[in-house]
């Protein structure tokens, strides 16, 4: 478990991070807060459903899916608008793009790392 949950981070990161850059971020505090608001947002949604998979089933790990990745794109949204010098892209819609990249990245990419 603990494996899958370094996997997932540092990936995440990495997605996030290059997307960032891609989208014009380059101040190194900026690049800080992603990384923050990753490793407090990713640990939850990359651990709870796999334990709601297997005690409880698919269903409520879809479900809780859900739930998680709303939260998570909530609270890097409010440590963006909080922290962020970047302004080209408003919080919520960079909180959006960045979280869509790398779970679409993440979802083409699990069955090659795992």
């Amino acid at each position: 478990m603990a494996y899958s949950l370094a996997v997932c981070l540092a990936l995440t990161l990495i997605f996030e991070m290059f997307a960032a850059f891609v989208l014009g971020v380059r101040e190194k505090g900026d690049f800080f807060y992603i990384f923050f608001a990753n490793v407090f947002t990713n640990p939850p949604v990359s651990t709870i459903p796999l334990y709601l998979s297997v005690r409880c089933g698919l269903i409520y790990r879809n479900i809780s899916l859900v739930i998680l990745e709303i939260f998570a794109l909530f609270a890097e949204y409010f440590i963006y608008r909080r922290f962020l010098a970047y302004k080209k892209i408003p919080p919520f819609l960079l909180s959006l793009i960045l979280n869509a990249f790398s779970y679409a990245a993440g979802f083409l990419l699990g069955p090659y790392v795992f």
